[in-house]
């Protein structure tokens, strides 16, 4: 890309929006799916999930050009690397987090950005009228979108950040929006002697049922609440992943305190989150950080925000771990 005159690499960075598109077509149709147990005519494809042949082949034939997709000599379509992530049924998969980009309310925030620099206010709040999550309370199909493309990245990260950090040392641990319980459920797992606490809002606990905290019910307990008003106290480590990026620091003030509180003598906060890196190469967390500017006025933070916000709460930044994910674990002790 670099070897392009500068008006073709501008016009392949714009594009990019495309080829986005066309991935979570793919997944939202459910090709990879359909083509798990061997190839397939696009004909028998476009009679499997209802679409027109001739336009199914030229999705088909964009993604393939991205790695996604492959056609075997005899003209058929056949499963990549790449493509059988987005399986519904793949251990570490994407599919669901392919899908909640093309989700509407998503699309039209990522078309006014423009505005919410102008403006300072989250695109959620200014096109429907309130934040983000007051929103998925009102559209549950989006909420279980939103939440599913969530747990299934949790699958990606979970066991990548139980690895990276050392919780033997911790006897209770709790997770503050930790969603479904999967990464908690991880951490538990990995370490036989901990005991866990999943605090969530009302309307995620009371979907838990059969979840991924199900074989863990002697050592974890669910707890229901606003993490803005009150945790539960007495845990030796306040674990938060994905979460404190999506508040401004005011919000992540109140909570991280609360945190400070109620914590243990010589306790932990971890924050998982991605650091920015002072550099002006591209990275994930740049980009991300657009995102968190839409969705709910967040931000991702560098290091020195890390240690600022911290410090404004409690604590002091301990040490920052990176993983092999684009999230680090952010440690912090009693200040």
């Amino acid at each position: 890309m670099s070897d392009l005159p500068p008006p073709a690499r501008v016009l392949q960075v714009l594009l990019g929006v495309l080829n986005s598109a066309a991935v979570s077509a793919t997944a939202r149709l459910g090709i990879p799916d359909h083509l798990h147990s061997g190839p397939k005519t696009v004909d028998e494809l476009a009679q499997a999930i209802g679409a027109k042949p001739e336009l199914l082949f030229r999705l088909m034939r964009a993604t393939a050009g991205l790695g996604i997709l492959a056609q075997t000599p005899d003209g058929k379509w056949e499963q990549t690397p790449m493509s059988d992530v987005l399986r519904s049924d793949a251990a570490e998969t994407l599919r669901h987090f392919a899908s909640l980009l093309a989700d509407d309310w998503l699309v039209r925030a990522f078309g006014s950005l423009d505005e919410t620099l102008r403006t300072g206010e989250p695109a959620i709040d200014r096109i429907y009228g309130m934040p983000a999550f007051a929103y998925f309370a009102k559209d549950r199909k989006s909420a279980e979108n939103f939440d599913r493309a969530m747990t299934s990245r949790s699958t990606l990260e979970a066991p990548v950040i139980a690895k990276a950090y050392d919780f033997s040392k911790i006897r209770s641990l709790t997770d503050i929006g930790g969603g479904q319980g999967l990464f908690l459920a991880t951490i538990l797992e990995r370490y036989p002697d901990l005991t866990g606490t999943l605090f969530e809002l009302p309307q995620v606990v009371h979907g838990l049922a059969g979840g991924p905290l199900e074989p863990f019910r002697d050592r974890a307990r669910v707890v229901e609440g606003d993490m803005f008003t009150s945790i539960p106290p007495g845990a030796d480590a306040y674990i938060m992943k994905r979460i404190v990026h999506d508040w401004p620091d005011e919000q992540c003030r109140k909570m991280l305190s609360l945190c400070r509180s109620g914590v243990t003598d010589g306790g932990r906060l971890l924050v998982v989150d991605s650091v920015v890196p002072p550099d002006a190469r591209y990275d994930y967390s740049k980009v991300m950080d657009l995102l968190m500017m839409l969705f709910s006025g967040g931000k991702e933070r560098t290091e020195h925000e890390f240690r600022a916000l911290f410090a404004a709460s409690g604590w002091r930044l301990n040490r920052i771990i990176p993983t092999t994910s684009p999230l680090s674990i952010v440690e912090g002790v009693a200040g």
